[in-house]
């Protein structure tokens, strides 16, 4: 009987214990990258590449595999991706923090934390900032001042920092030449890392985890690296001599079946690249992934020496992908995967480490990282909770996944099931469509939008278009006009 009364004692205190336990509000510590592709992520598909920080944590947590940008260029993702919303649902095309289109009553997802007892803080780019002169200035971009506690700017030389630069497009954009700014130059910079923004970034996240790890914190670190300019320090390009580089595959006649809506804004030949200048741009990328990983692996270590792995959710992802010469086309925009796929791992503690092949969206970590942290968001967001997949890698949360660019005046849109990655330019579709078999087609070589044959799958992804574009303005914010 003693023995008994003992043994329901100590379940009573494991009871409550463990109740303390799941009652104390974890931190968030959520690192985002800037154009960062999967196709340069090692623990992706890429070995080429050398990310040991990144594929450490894609290790210890659940690497998602179809996880996809709501908008391939960084200021409308963000937008999206911070407010729940849909760039249709909000208006929100161009460089704003998307706070202007939803009204000052709703809550972007940091300020839900932070009306409910987190510490938020902002380190560098999270809502849009324009690379490379906001970094150059150290100003805040278009941030959501509602969202934060504090925040920080990381000043950076970028394209003017001393060391070996070199532009490898001839003609950048179809413009006239021009020296750094925002097209491919490449920096193999003088000094260390701190000399540039995203070694500010890391030392700052880290002095913030040190100075908070006695009360919940959200912090957002934003890594501008690898978006262009290139820069690194020189050292960081020694793994990557570009003489060495594999260019990719290149395909005869390969725009000859896609509307031409759908031929990027940067291509190989609009950008007068010579085959030289295309291996310089690719080692430098994968140099510039290969530095900001390192940032990433001394923000981790921080979260590690400080004992607070245990009681912090940790989220890796980037606001879009980037083009490196697959179907000649270069930088973001496009809405074929490399473009518009992204990497997204979540590590939750007490959470085993997993693959999920689940489709998630980038609006959905919203609702997720809310649900995780026991609480509701206050607005009918359109994220949905990818939860369920953090226990069970099978569960899956979407059936496709949705897309939207405005290039060239025209609202272009992605649908990307399980079997097909369907693209139309405009509401009608008059101005061309893409349907690319993913399973025998991965690459998307092959658009069968035009053949007979494929007629009655091109309109079951129209249907589909439709009434995701029914539900996506059928919203709670506020009506203009």
């Amino acid at each position: 009987m003693i023995k008994k009364q003992l043994l329901l004692g100590w379940m009573l205190i494991g009871c409550i214990a463990g109740y303390a336990q799941s009652s104390e509000k974890p931190n968030i510590l959520f690192i985002i990258s800037d154009d960062l592709t999967t196709t340069a992520v090692s623990s992706y598909e890429n070995s080429a590449g050398y990310t040991p920080n990144i594929d450490r944590l894609a290790s210890e947590g659940t690497r998602f595999t179809r996880a996809y940008c709501q908008y391939p260029v960084c200021g409308p993702s963000r937008a999206s991706m911070m407010s729940g919303y849909y760039p249709h649902a909000t208006g929100t095309f161009g460089y704003v923090s998307g706070r202007e289109n939803i009204g000052p009553d709703k809550k972007m997802w940091p300020q839900l934390f932070k009306e409910n007892g987190w510490h938020t803080a902002r380190v560098s780019k999270i809502f849009h900032m324009g690379v490379p002169i906001d970094i150059e200035k150290g100003s805040n971009g278009t941030d959501d001042e509602a969202s934060w506690n504090e925040r920080y700017n990381s000043q950076g030389p970028e394209w003017t920092a001393e060391g070996e630069a070199e532009l490898v497009q001839n003609n950048p954009y179809g413009l006239l030449p021009r020296k750094g700014g925002n097209v491919m130059t490449i920096v193999k910079a003088d000094g260390d890392d701190l000399v540039h923004s995203d070694g500010k970034t890391a030392q700052k996240a880290s002095e913030l985890i040190r100075e908070f790890k006695d009360e919940p914190f959200f912090l957002a670190v934003g890594l501008v690296r690898p978006h262009v300019p290139f820069v690194a320090p020189k050292n960081y390009f020694e793994r990557y001599p570009y003489e060495q580089t594999v260019l990719p595959p290149k395909v005869l006649g390969d725009w000859d079946d896609i509307p031409e809506s759908g031929i990027n804004y940067v291509t190989t030949l609009n950008a007068k690249m010579t085959e030289e200048q295309q291996k310089k741009a690719i080692a430098a990328y994968y140099a510039s992934v290969t530095y900001m990983d390192a940032q990433v692996g001394k923000i981790l270590q921080t979260l590690e020496d400080e004992g607070l792995e245990d009681n912090t959710i940790v989220i890796f992802t980037s606001d879009h992908g980037f083009h490196l010469g697959e179907h000649d086309f270069w930088m973001k925009v496009s809405l074929k995967e490399e473009s518009s796929r992204v990497p997204l791992i979540v590590k939750v503690p007490g959470k085993e480490a997993q693959v999920s092949h689940s489709f998630v969206e980038l609006i959905d970590l919203y609702p997720t990282i809310a649900e995780l942290a026991d609480l509701e968001p206050e607005d009918q967001i359109q994220g949905i909770s990818f939860a369920p997949t953090l226990d069970d890698p099978t569960y899956q949360i979407r059936d496709f996944a949705f897309s939207v660019n405005t290039w060239r005046g025209t609202h272009t849109f992605l649908i990307r099931n399980e079997k097909w990655a369907f693209i139309q330019y405009g509401e009608d579709g008059k101005e061309g469509m893409e349907l690319f078999d993913m399973e025998q087609d991965p690459k998307q070589y092959t658009n069968l939008a035009q053949l007979p044959a494929y007629q009655k799958t091109v309109e079951r992804m129209q249907d589909i278009l439709r009434q995701k574009l029914l539900e996506i303005r059928d919203n709670d914010l506020p009506k203009k006009g």
